[in-house]
């Protein structure tokens, strides 16, 4: 399996303005390099369902970064962060 290709959609792009500069580190150093190798399996990755069939969250603390994942042109794109509050609304 090769690894993955992040994109940021450009929702989260203005998401990552608003929040904590630490969180987007942790984004950025821990997260994006486990997507990277299996974006599928993890211990803080869960599947969606429902209404949020095809969508992937990745948990950061108190909140949750949501993905798709397109096997097609090996690419996990970053959809949205939210607070855990708000993330199922």
């Amino acid at each position: 399996m090769s690894d993955f290709q992040i994109a940021e959609s450009k929702t989260f792009e203005k998401v990552k303005k608003k929040i904590d500069s630490q969180v987007y580190t942790k984004i950025k150093n821990i997260v994006y390099p486990q997507l990277k190798l299996n974006p599928y399996f993890g211990t803080n990755i869960k599947k969606l369902k429902g209404g949020f069939e095809g969508y992937y969250r990745y948990r950061v603390g108190s909140y949750r970064l949501f993905y798709l994942i397109d096997n097609e042109k090996i690419i996990v794109v970053i959809v949205d962060l939210k607070h855990r509050r708000n993330a199922y609304k």
